[in-house]
């Protein structure tokens, strides 16, 4: 009954049109009335105290980074690069896009934000050069969905602080699975797209391959000072938030010179927007996850998966098949904070690692941006390049079946994540 409860709340809110931090508010609301402990004073309480979170400062410091990294010129060096030394082969410039977005991930860590900057860039030049844009709009979006594996990620930092998990080790722990998710979308390119121009007539010469790759060293070291900088505990994830967004600051305005001081505060402002959207998310579904615990709905939810618990593979086929029916309907983050609190105690109980667990989890989660009706990052390809949800969904179903095809793999062998995680993170 409480399980009921719950989800015809949040599901009903959701459908009259409410949005998705006042829905996780009203099925909190809902369940206290259901459990008779409604308590208005108890409900702030929880709101202010899901945002009060150290951890948490690290997202508005990444979208601060993603923001100054676009206006500033770095995403436009790293394509260039990318460029010069891929964009003679055929479809070239669909190996850029895929080289392009696993960079920009190790970078931002926002999907929405590494989209729109490539989509912003290299559509018009695909579009130009004589490529079928729904595949290409497609690839765009597919890469886009790197962003919240590879470290930084703003959808491990979310996960970390509402599962008690290590956000260093999930970060550390992403980085393969990522590259992993960018090998597959090169391959499916290469597949699909053997009828595609090449990008450039002529291979780039060894001095102009030389300048580029000056050009762009000082962006590809914000991604090395990052990952080293937690690797040898230099400073935690939510510090590694600040000094990307000092390092992209300090680049764009005094190295490449492109940050102008009118730039500064429209970075500013998108940052905080969003940083809000997300907070207020996290604090509203902070609620719910308290509540979800009271209500003991994971032992519930447990006790349904009981016939599983004795086989690890099965239980996390079953878990990742539920976070694919959900993220169908919900957008990333609220997926994160709903089905966090419900299934990390299953996942406890059953002695999957929690470290593997969440980069499947984000993994699943990101490939969710791609399905329709949400599809935040599909959105976000069809107004950049003004193209119809229809062509763009064509488009990208290839490399959707290869993105699922990679979470398959992970799951069937988990190796491929936990032994690179334990080397990096030195357990």
């Amino acid at each position: 009954m409480t399980v009921a409860i719950f989800l015809g709340s949040l599901l009903g809110a959701m459908g009259l049109g409410m949005p998705i931090a006042a829905a996780l508010l009203a099925c909190g609301v809902a369940l206290m009335l259901h459990l008779g402990t409604f308590d208005a004073q108890i409900l702030a309480q929880n709101v202010v105290n899901g945002a009060d979170s150290f951890p948490l400062m690290a997202v508005p410091f990444f979208m601060l980074a993603g923001e100054l990294m676009n206006a500033g010129g770095l995403s436009r060096r790293i394509i260039a690069l990318a460029l010069a030394l891929i964009g003679h082969r055929r479809g070239g410039l669909g190996y850029v896009a895929v080289i392009a977005a696993v960079i920009l991930s190790s970078i931002s860590g926002s999907a929405v934000a590494d989209t729109a900057a490539l989509a912003a860039i290299l559509l018009p030049m695909m579009r130009q050069a004589g490529y079928r844009m729904d595949r290409s709009a497609g690839l765009i979006a597919a890469g886009g969905i790197i962003g919240p594996v590879i470290p930084p990620s703003i959808g491990f930092v979310v996960f970390g602080v509402a599962a008690g998990v290590s956000i260093t080790k999930l970060f550390l722990a992403g980085i393969v699975p990522g590259l992993i998710m960018g090998l597959a979308l090169v391959i499916t390119w290469w597949l699909v797209a053997r009828d595609e121009p090449s990008a450039r007539e002529t291979r780039a010469s060894l001095p102009e391959i030389g300048r580029t790759l000056r050009e762009g060293a000082w962006a590809l070291g914000l991604p090395v000072v990052i990952i080293g900088g937690m690797k040898v505990g230099a400073f935690t994830p939510t510090e590694a938030g600040v000094v990307a967004a000092v390092y992209a600051f300090a680049i764009g305005a005094f190295v490449y010179r492109e940050l102008a001081p009118g730039d500064i505060r429209p970075a500013l402002l998108g940052a905080l927007k969003t940083s809000s959207a997300v907070m207020f998310l996290v604090a509203a579904a902070m609620v719910s996850a308290w509540l979800v615990t009271i209500a003991d709905i994971p032992a519930q939810v447990a006790a349904m998966l009981e016939p599983l618990a004795g086989n690890k593979l099965m239980l996390m086929i079953a878990m990742m098949a539920l976070v694919v029916v959900v993220g169908t309907a919900l957008d990333f983050i609220p997926t994160v904070l709903i089905l966090t609190p419900v299934l990390m105690p299953v996942v406890k109980q059953a002695g999957i690692d929690p470290v593997y667990f969440g980069v499947m989890f984000i993994i699943n989660n990101a490939i969710g941006l791609l399905t329709p009706p949400v599809g935040v990052v599909l959105n976000v390809v069809c107004a950049v390049g003004n193209l119809s949800m229809d062509r763009v969904m064509r488009g990208v179903t290839p490399f959707l079946i290869s993105q699922i095809f990679v979470l398959i793999l992970l799951i069937l062998v988990p190796e491929l994540v936990t032994v690179p995680a334990k080397f990096l993170y030195g357990r």
